[in-house]
């Protein structure tokens, strides 16, 4: 019986056999997404009670569209926010020096390195995007069972699923933790979701449908959460409307969240590249140019905890990546993009990336989509098999992992695409896998690159790939989904 028919049966009948039976499958993914967050199991156990409380209260409003996995870890992810809400700074202080200090790690873990940052990065999607990733990778679904939740094909799941996990890979990026698309899944369907303490569904089902005692520190985190849920939807609403406004280039103020800024007001509080001084601005979309005179303080990006986002010195290259999830490389005509360099600022509490897109088409007179076009790209193939550094993992595999440093690519029980995404990433071309190697593979893969990434040894990388692997890269021109920009109508 799949989520919405007991979710139904549940709301009409009070089933508590319906009900402990959604908690039984989704107990996991509640538990490991608090767990993430808070780091206390006592308090993620809190939560795990307070979600599914909110949901049985919620069960009757829920319409028979809404993908259950999906609308669980985004309460989830809310909660436990709001739980957090005064540790915040604390926390973003401890997650800044931690990520500092694996950059001098030669074989940092993957997944240490996203998971203090995965529910802001989650945030930072859509709701389709991140229902599709959570049945993905948190539940393990296969695409043809995304497909289906979403009522589309499995072709259709595919590009929602990769074109999320684009985002997450420039979220991460910006963060200076650079990663294949294909590392970020390997680690999140290896990691996220670990088992619930024993007996947590029967006390969770006798809280939440029994009327069993809850904790005071449940019913506050039920009081709170509901709140913020029911403040994000208003947001959400604001937001839509100020973008709408946006697009079609009108200064009419009709949305009061954003109706109180003047843009120099804006740009006066932003002094550096700042985390805290891009949280504590207002509600502000704006683009301009660098200011003549120049200062030294002025110059990358930075993204917030909150999915704000602001850069200064910003090329319109990296200004169209930003906004359309897409690497710089896969811009089709980006040799022909202006030279000029920006400052620019989103700090909309949602929909930023839509935001950033109507801001570039009003003020830079810019508009792009996705399209097939031929390109440059590497065919891998096979040149020498047996290769020591590409084996076929065992089976049954004894598990899967990935990661990479400066000139060492690692990983156990990994398809060759993954392999393809990753040089795709260092070279800045695209990789298109010919090797018709398919199953799972262990790859150790070394070359000599004393630049580190700044400065990659492109030539040794394609060299290594032949020697350890095997594996040979031949240019060539094949269409690809690319970027192409053009002027707005």
């Amino acid at each position: 019986m799949d989520d919405i028919t007991l979710l139904r049966q549940y709301a009409e009948t009070g089933s508590e056999a319906a009900f402990s039976q959604l908690v039984s499958r989704h107990v996991n993914l509640v538990y490991s997404t608090a767990l993430r967050q808070v780091r206390n199991p006592g308090q993620a156990e809190d939560i795990t009670q307070a979600v599914f409380t909110i949901l049985a209260r919620k069960a009757r409003n829920l319409g028979r569209g809404v993908v259950v996995a999906g609308w669980l870890y985004q309460t989830t992810r809310l909660t436990a926010a709001n739980s957090m809400r005064t540790e915040i700074r604390r926390t973003r202080r401890e997650q800044e020096a931690y990520m500092q200090s694996l950059t001098n790690e030669t074989e940092p873990d993957v997944w240490a390195q996203i998971a203090p940052l995965l529910e802001t990065a989650m945030g930072n999607l859509n709701q389709k995007e991140r229902d599709a990733i959570v049945l993905r990778f948190f539940q393990g679904q296969s695409m043809q069972e995304v497909g289906r939740a979403f009522g589309g094909s499995e072709n259709a799941a595919k590009k929602r699923v990769q074109r999320a996990l684009e985002k997450l890979r420039g979220f991460f990026a910006k963060r200076k933790i650079v990663l294949t698309t294909a590392i970020i899944a390997g680690a999140v369907s290896a990691n996220s979701v670990q088992a619930a303490p024993a007996g947590l569904v029967a006390t969770v089902t006798g809280v939440a449908v029994k009327g069993a005692a809850a904790g005071s520190s449940t019913l506050t985190l039920i009081k709170g959460a509901l709140k913020i849920m029911a403040w994000t939807k208003l947001k959400t609403t604001l937001v839509v409307g100020a973008i709408a406004l946006l697009a079609v280039g009108t200064t009419t103020v009709t949305v009061k969240e954003i109706s109180h800024y003047r843009e120099d007001a804006v740009w006066n509080k932003i002094t550096r590249i700042d985390s805290r001084q891009l949280d504590a601005a207002p509600p502000a979309v704006s683009i301009r140019p660098v200011p003549v005179i120049h200062d030294p303080f002025r110059g990358g990006t930075v993204w917030s905890d909150r999915g704000k986002r602001m850069g200064f010195s910003t090329s319109v290259g990296s200004l169209l990546s930003d906004a359309y999830g897409i690497r710089e490389d896969r811009i089709a005509n980006a040799a022909a993009l202006p030279k000029d360099k920006y400052d620019f600022i989103v700090s909309l509490p949602s929909h930023q990336s839509e935001a950033l897109q109507a801001a570039i088409k009003k003020k830079l007179g810019l508009a792009a989509k996705r399209e097939m076009r031929d390109a440059e790209v590497l065919l891998l193939k096979v040149a020498r098999p047996n290769a020591p550094g590409l084996e076929p993992a065992s089976v049954p595999a004894s598990g899967n992992s990935a990661r990479s440093s400066t000139g060492q690519y690692n990983c156990t029980n990994q398809p060759i695409s993954n392999l393809a995404d990753f040089l795709e990433d260092r070279l800045k071309t695209p990789v298109i896998d010919q090797t018709d190697l398919a199953g799972q593979y262990n790859i150790d893969l070394r070359w000599s690159e004393p630049g580190g990434y700044q400065n990659p040894n492109l030539n040794a990388l394609k060299q290594a790939v032949l020697d350890n692997l095997g594996l040979e890269l031949v240019p060539a021109t094949q269409p690809i989904t690319m970027l192409v920009v053009e002027k707005a109508k």
